[in-house]
């Protein structure tokens, strides 16, 4: 069976302080885009909704625009922009470097499903 959803017509849209996600759901795959405005911190934005002291969500994601950077819980950090695909495990915080807004896509399917929810 073939399914086609258009990200201009999210199945959801979650929002939270200085961002917002839009998420689509299809059979085997959930897809997320994620927008942060600049000043955007997972800790400060998306942590009290969550209620960890870390992002806990998987990411696959391919990064549209903008600059985000990942420290890990265990030391280790980097920077995403535009063109970049990248792998994030569970146990992070993450921020917008700049002045510019970041745009993700995430294919991993947990951020669509779990992110910035209680």
């Amino acid at each position: 069976m073939l399914e086609v959803k258009t990200v201009d017509k999210p199945d959801e849209r979650r929002d939270f302080p200085r961002g917002h996600l839009e998420a689509l759901h299809l059979t085997g795959l959930d897809f997320a885009v994620g927008t942060f405005e600049p000043g955007w911190r997972w800790s400060e934005s998306v942590a009290p909704i969550a209620g960890t002291g870390s992002c806990m969500v998987h990411h696959n994601g391919y990064v549209v625009r903008g600059r985000l950077h990942i420290r890990m819980d265990d030391g280790g950090e980097g920077e995403v922009g535009p063109g970049d695909v990248f792998v994030c495990p569970p146990g992070h915080d993450a921020w917008v470097v700049g002045d510019e807004q970041v745009v993700v896509h995430d294919f991993a399917g947990t951020m669509a499903n779990e992110y910035a929810k209680e």
